[in-house]
């Protein structure tokens, strides 16, 4: 079973498209080189900020092969599976083994709302299928299901269900997952908005949003706990937050892309039912984007 020490910076990568759909491999391979030149630790591919809800499995086995050419075993590149069904969820896994992944982002049934029973069994006969390392995805406040301690103690039986995206915008959970798994269950945050306060709690790294914008401020304060200068963590921090919280809402994708394509490594497209910002809302964001690129830190 191939091994991840799940620390440091994970972007959930952004999907470039052109003006007509299509995926922008060129752009995409653009922001893969910002975020390696940064210093980030892995990729994951095809997440919610990478659209997998509008992405076909070819498409994204594309993005995964493109991706893992481009990053030439530098850092370790990760698919997500966001499936309907435990047999839909296994074929992505063998495919992305197969592939080359270094690992998997893994999503709970999106369509049906499982128990913990059933939502335990999923994950378990994905972990079965595949000899990957698995990072569960727990966030009750988008998809309706919360992976409970209890529910870890039965997960953690597969060998390689080794970590978590904690984004349950609870921080003391952070607290209770360590208490009780120590180092079995690595905790990478998910959200943004208190990414700094996971981290000087003890989270092992993050799994973030902004950094497909900006991938070197990102790295930097996470460098920066990592060393406890926490007065230069929090100035980073203090700057960031008005684009952190383009994370935290149900048009991230737009919002982050906007941000993105302002510095040079995404376009703005993406693909219907979601539509381009368009009036005060455009205006609003891009002012987000505009004031902090002008006034941001001096690394």
């Amino acid at each position: 079973m191939a091994q991840l020490n799940w620390k440091g910076i994970y972007p959930a990568m952004l999907t470039s498209f052109d003006e007509n759909g299509h995926l922008d491999l060129a752009m995409f391979s653009k922001n893969i080189e910002a975020q390696l030149a940064a210093g980030v630790h892995g990729l994951i591919i095809a997440g919610t900020l990478g659209e997998a809800s509008v992405l076909t499995n070819n498409e994204k086995y594309e993005l995964l092969k493109h991706a893992l050419s481009v990053v030439a075993d530098r850092i370790p590149v990760l698919l997500n599976i966001a499936e309907n069904t435990t047999a839909a969820a296994i074929e992505v896994a063998q495919t992305a083994e197969s592939l080359g992944a270094a690992g998997l982002m893994l999503l709970p049934p999106m369509r049906y709302r499982a128990d913990d029973r059933e939502v335990v069994a999923f994950f378990r006969a994905v972990a079965q299928s595949t000899s990957l390392p698995i990072l569960i995805y727990n966030n009750p406040i988008d998809y309706s299901t919360n992976v409970s301690i209890e529910m870890f103690e039965e997960l953690l039986l597969e060998s390689n269900i080794q970590a978590v995206k904690e984004s349950t915008r609870d921080l003391t959970n952070v607290t209770r997952l360590k208490n009780k798994f120590g180092d079995r269950l690595k905790i990478l945050g998910g959200v943004d908005t208190i990414s700094l306060e996971t981290l000087m709690i003890g989270a092992d790294g993050l799994v973030a949003g902004l950094v497909d914008a900006f991938p070197k401020e990102t790295v930097a304060m996470y460098n920066l706990v990592k060393k406890r200068e926490y007065e230069k963590a929090v100035a980073i921090y203090r700057w960031f937050m008005p684009l952190l919280e383009l994370d935290i809402h149900p048009k991230l994708v737009q919002y982050i892309k906007l941000a993105a394509t302002a510095e040079g490594i995404c376009t703005p497209h993406i693909r219907a039912p979601r539509l381009p910002l368009i009036g005060e809302e455009k205006e609003r964001v891009s002012k987000i984007i505009s004031d902090a690129r002008a006034s941001r830190p001096q690394l």
